[in-house]
């Protein structure tokens, strides 16, 4: 019997909210408890790397840009270097195993030497020195060197979402899932990361209490307490992800064939570096497409959330306390997403088709960020002061909210439609296509979406000097950001519509020009 003949076969509620067939479940479920894994792995990083930078000594949100620019594209593009040359060398179980052990290692060597060690290996005198030569606008900057084993860590907790979640991981899957399993089995694997996410958020906040630190009796203080134990489950599942994708890669038996996938014969790649990777983007308007989605993501998000972490901040000044509210925010993102992924992705995705769902995400960001910034914009307007009145609370709380909702309905989106529909983008391409385009846009193309929002964050800080004060630059550029990526959507909605028919001519190698 076809698969699809199956699929019908189900009651109505299992094909709706569970339409793997048994057969599938040696491929799907141990997928699905990898990807959730990973998915804890980076919640929970999130909220530490944040806290760690922000809340650090003459430190502050206006940090987060110049980290972005200056440490993580650089990072960024050696590690998708150095992806490409171990990707030409050895095959993907070990790619992905060399990669995983330098995190988890790093990790390690953070928790237990670089973080209690912090006061001897910052360089806080020549800093301060620093800071008092130079304007106020250059205090992210000087940041980044009075904090740099911070810094460190924020960059390697990046790279966790890049490297990791979206280059291995969903390289991994989109070589390993059709099409058509791909409309099933995507929106399900969202559920498993936002459960996973929910579980990271609850799991820092209670890292980070009163009750736990003062029942243990330890030594150190709170945040410290909790970054160190944080840390250690960060390594421990980071193991266990790495033994079952072991496993997985070994066991695995691809239902349309009885070979294992580690040992399908297919004709070697051609080796290329990392140059010849980006220039499969200037060459397909497919790729660049994929790619406008992900810059224009990564960008807005990124110019919203360093105003948002700046009113955060000074609503929660320490460590502990940013770090648990920014937890708990985590929790809200990963029930939003859970809701998302259950009862509407899937459904969207099937009913409606590739480009309404993949409108979502940009609409949600709009719609989210014009209150935000509404507010944030008057919050010395005796609208503003009445409504933060009404609700006995201070404006400053307010804006924290709207931009916690932002955050929330954002990040959700981005968990369920936009994942979704960008990695469905990549399945109708080849193998080499898939790998060597895919590396360039979610390892550097996400970064430079990141770092050019941070780029415009630091300019407006050198020339206004806080974060405050540019903000209604930032909300000009952001609507900008949202129209070139609704472009971008219909544009490669019609491209994706032709591709998986099979009848687009879509550049699969690089021909040197005569």
């Amino acid at each position: 019997m076809a698969r699809d003949d199956l699929l019908d076969t189900m009651p109505t509620l299992k094909r709706l909210f569970w339409p793997i067939l048994k057969k599938e479940y040696g491929k799907f479920v141990p997928m699905l408890l990898i990807y959730s894994l990973i998915v804890f792995n980076y919640s929970l990083l999130k909220t530490i790397k944040d806290a760690l930078v922000v809340t650090a000594k003459n430190s502050g949100a206006a940090t987060i840009p110049f980290i972005k620019l200056w440490a993580i594209l650089p990072m960024a593009l050696l590690s998708t270097l150095i992806f490409t040359r171990l990707a030409n060398k050895y095959s993907k179980e070990k790619v992905f195993t060399i990669m995983m052990t330098g995190f988890l290692t790093f990790f390690f060597i953070f928790a237990f030497f670089l973080y209690p060690n912090q006061n001897t290996l910052h360089p806080n005198d020549l800093a301060d020195r620093l800071q008092s030569y130079l304007p106020k606008g250059f205090t992210g900057l000087i940041a980044i060197f009075r904090n740099w084993t911070f810094t460190l860590f924020y960059v390697m907790s990046e790279l966790w979402g890049t490297m990791i979640m979206s280059v291995l991981f969903w390289g991994f899957a989109n070589e390993v899932t059709s099409v058509k399993e791909a409309g099933r089995f995507y929106s399900i694997l969202s559920v498993g990361a936002n459960l996973s996410t929910i579980v990271a958020g609850q799991a820092g906040v209670f890292f980070c209490s009163t009750f736990l630190h003062s029942y243990l009796n330890v030594a150190i203080d709170r945040w410290s307490f909790s970054l160190m134990v944080s840390v250690c489950i960060v390594i421990v599942t980071g193991i266990l992800t790495l033994l079952m994708y072991r496993r997985l890669n070994h066991t695995l038996v691809d239902p349309e064939n009885t070979d294992t996938i580690a040992a399908k014969k297919k004709p070697k790649a051609k080796k290329m570096g990392l140059r010849e990777n980006f220039a499969y983007l200037a060459r397909s308007k497919y790729l660049i497409c994929i790619a406008l989605l992900v810059l224009s993501f990564n960008g807005a998000l990124t110019l919203i959330e360093i105003v948002w972490k700046d009113q955060a901040h000074q609503l929660y000044p320490y460590g502990a306390d940013y770090s648990a509210y920014m937890a708990n925010v985590m929790s809200f993102i990963g029930i939003l997403s859970t809701i998302l992924s259950i009862f509407v992705c899937g459904q969207v995705v099937r009913k409606f088709g590739w480009t309404v769902s993949a409108y979502v995400t940009p609409v949600i960001l709009l719609i989210s960020a014009s209150l935000f910034f509404f507010f944030y914009l008057g919050k010395s307007t005796p609208f503003a002061l009445s409504i933060a009145g009404a609700f006995g609370s201070s404006p400053l709380a307010i804006i924290t909210l709207l931009g916690s909702v932002q955050n929330v309905f954002s990040r959700a989106s981005k968990f369920t439609f936009f994942d979704v529909t960008k990695e469905m983008a990549f399945i109708p391409l080849s193998k080499e296509c898939k790998q060597k385009g895919k590396s360039a846009i979610d390892g550097v193309g996400s970064r430079l979406g990141k770092s050019g929002a941070s780029l415009i964050h630091q300019s407006l800080l050198l020339f206004f000097g806080t974060v405050t004060i540019s903000a209604p630059y930032v909300g000009c550029i952001i609507i900008l950001i949202f129209l070139g990526w609704l472009v971008a959507v219909r544009a490669l909605g019609k491209l994706y519509s032709t591709a998986s028919k099979g009848s687009i001519n879509i550049p699969q190698k690089i021909h040197k020009k005569d």
